[in-house]
Order: C-alpha cells, then structure tokens, then sequence
C-alpha cells in the first residue's frame, strides 16, 4: 500500500513540474518573439518619420563614407611582366613562405594573415580565376595573381587590410609585376588608404 502511494505521489510530482517546465518553455518563446517584432517593427516606422525632416544634411556624409563600406570584397591584381617558370617557382616559394593553404574545392590559395577567420585569398588574375596546386606540380605557368580579402566590419579589426595590402606590394616587387586595383587601373597610396581605412 505504501509504495502504491509514494509510486502515485512521484508520478503526481513529476507531471506538475513537467507541466510548469512547459509553461516557462512556452513564456520564454513568446517574450522572445514579442521582441523580434518589436525590433522589426521600430526601425521601419522611426526612419520614416525622421527621414522627412532631415533629409538633406545628412546624405552628404553618407556618401563619402559609403566607398569605404560598399565594398563586399577588397581585389588587386598583380600581373607578371615576364611570366615563365622561374617566375611560377618563385610564385610557389613566395606561398609557402607566406603560409598560403591550397583549397582543391575553390582552387584558390588562402593566406591566414592576422584573422584566419577572414583569410587573404590568392587567385590567378586571368580567367577562369582557378589556380593549379603549385606545392605539387610547378609545371604552370602562371601570368599573374589576384589578391581578394573581405573588408571587416568594424574599423578597429582592420589588421587583415594590412596585411592584404602588404601581400599585394611584396608580390609586385618580387614578381617585378603591375599593381593593379580593382578596375585594373594602377593601384596608388589612395587605394590602400581606401582598403586599410
């Protein structure tokens, strides 16, 4: 009779708490959702209202702050001068020297940098952008190489910028290569101040 009750009282106590478990479960979804919505639903009516009164003054500054973060992805390019297969086994010297890691999936090189999370790719300049597995076979040649990095999202983690800008003037100066920016045009000290920040 008494394991009966006690077997009863356990089972009586374990639903409640199951019970109230749920409850909480299903409060803190909902408090949660009711904040999502009010987020979302706060940005969209406060710029409308605001965006009448001070149109003006404020779109200037947004424009000239707006190349520095438009970008999705920072490019140089170097081309090679005079590519041939001293210049490939340079190339493959130069990747290992600076940690590149070969990708087979991309066909790209990775160079880790300060912020392995954000790593400096290395590409071939020309179409089809692949390059081939140099630590195995040198027997490319290879004309000329891209630099991509993504820009960061907060200014003061821009450490991989410089780096990126770095990689790109040691290549130009080994390679005896052009510079390049992103519209192939000659890179100067604005586009690595636009780059770095």
């Amino acid at each position: 009779m008494e394991n009966t009750s006690t077997v009863t009282l356990l089972a009586g106590g374990s639903l409640i708490l199951g019970l109230i478990a749920a409850g909480l479960f299903f409060y803190f979804m909902l408090s949660q959702r009711r904040k999502r919505s009010k987020k979302e639903s706060a940005p969209v009516e406060q710029p409308a209202a605001n965006a009448t009164l001070e149109p003006a003054p404020k779109a200037p500054p947004a424009a000239k702050d707006e190349p520095k973060t438009s970008f999705k992805q920072h490019s140089l390019f170097v081309v090679f001068d005079n590519p041939s297969p001293d210049t490939t086994q340079q190339l493959t010297d130069w990747l290992r020297q600076v940690e590149a890691k070969y990708d087979p999936l991309t066909k790209v090189y990775h160079v880790p940098g300060k912020q392995p999370s954000n790593p400096v790719t290395i590409a071939n300049a020309f179409l089809p952008g692949e390059m081939p597995d140099l630590f195995r076979d040198s027997n490319h040649e290879v004309k000329g190489i891209s630099l991509l990095v993504k820009p960061p999202l907060h200014k003061r983690r821009n450490q991989q910028m410089i780096v990126f800008v770095d990689l790109a003037k040691q290549a130009a100066e080994i390679f005896q290569g052009q510079l390049l920016d992103a519209d192939r045009n000659p890179a100067t000290d604005n586009t690595y101040q636009r780059i770095i920040g």
